[in-house]
């Protein structure tokens, strides 16, 4: 099956920034240049390990935000970015463009909404979808023909590539839950508040036995969470724990409880509408390989001769530039 390759340039970017900052690159233009140079050898490594016949690196639109519109304290208490990192981010798509790749920065959303569209956009044509990323909240986008690189310190590389089956066995959550599984824990970073005293543990349990939050919600409103609470009680008997069923059920049923998770579950769902530009004709952007003067010439800008090398090797399939 053909293969998709969604990266999530700006997960990428921050990692690398942090990483790498001790450096202090400059491209010829004597301006930062360490987070650029780690994220595009990054998606490098990555084109050269998944072999993708297209490739799209969404970005967030840094001028407008409809989550934020929503929920105006949406990711506030995260520490101010460095000035070095803002002026990377908002250089980063350009420097991409004009190397000849293809960057989706969707009106008011985020790079997981170009995500979401990405594993929808390969479903729908039967490809299948690899999506680059350090955001859990990506997990929620697994399914048969989508699996999820979360990018941790081992690199492209190094990093778990998920299916569903590896998510289960981890996080113990189907991957069509995990959206529920991430609405009742809550997320810090966004500072979206889970629900109060329902942990990751807990979720999971919960999840596992009632399977989706419409099914518990049911059971609350029609049978006073009778079959929760026995679910609950019965995985306890079964292991040997301590029975949480009744406390499980009183902290569904306290007041804000539904409201909190319904509102975090709203805000966290992306988008899966978003125009990627992309067809499986001969002529979609997001196709490989790449002009090698282009390459060579904005690649090159970064100053760093063995990027330049690995980026025309990859992407322009071509010679050496030191050859």
């Amino acid at each position: 099956m053909a293969l998709l390759l969604a990266v999530d340039a700006p997960s990428l970017l921050h990692r690398n920034h942090h990483a790498r900052v001790g450096s202090d690159l400059r491209d010829l233009g004597n301006r930062p240049a360490w987070a650029l140079n780690g994220m595009l050898r990054q998606v490098i490594e990555a084109v050269d390990r998944f072999d993708p016949d297209r490739l799209v690196l969404g970005f967030d639109d840094r001028r407008s935000s409809v989550r934020t519109t929503t929920y105006p304290a949406y990711k506030a208490g995260r520490a101010e970015k460095q000035p070095e990192l803002v002026d990377q981010l908002d250089r980063a798509a350009a420097m991409l463009d004009a190397a000849g790749l293809h960057t989706v920065t969707p009106e008011g959303l985020e790079a997981d909404d170009v995500s979401a569209s990405a594993a929808a956009w390969a479903e729908r044509e039967g490809w299948q979808c690899v999506v680059i990323t350090s955001d859990r909240d990506t997990f929620a986008h697994l399914s048969g023909t989508t699996r999820v690189l979360r990018l941790i310190d081992g690199g492209i590389h190094g990093s778990p590539l998920l299916d569903p089956a590896r998510l289960f066995t981890m996080y113990g959550v189907a991957a069509e839950h995990y959206l529920d599984y991430a609405a009742l824990r809550g997320d810090a970073s966004d500072n979206l508040p889970g629900v109060a005293g329902i942990g990751e543990k807990s979720a999971a349990l919960l999840l596992a036995g009632m399977g989706s939050m419409q099914e518990v919600w049911a059971d609350i409103e029609h049978a006073g969470g009778a079959n929760l609470v026995a679910t609950l009680d019965s995985f306890a008997a079964e292991s040997g724990g301590r029975r949480t069923g009744a406390g499980a059920l009183r902290k569904l049923t306290a007041e804000g409880a539904r409201e909190q998770f319904e509102f975090n579950r709203a805000m966290m769902t992306s988008r899966d509408d978003v125009d990627l530009g992309l067809t499986t004709g001969d002529d979609s952007p997001g196709r490989l390989p790449l002009d090698p003067d282009v390459v060579a010439r904005v690649v090159g800008y970064l100053g760093v001769a063995d990027t330049t090398d690995l980026a025309l090797r990859v992407l322009a399939r071509s010679a050496l530039s030191n050859e």
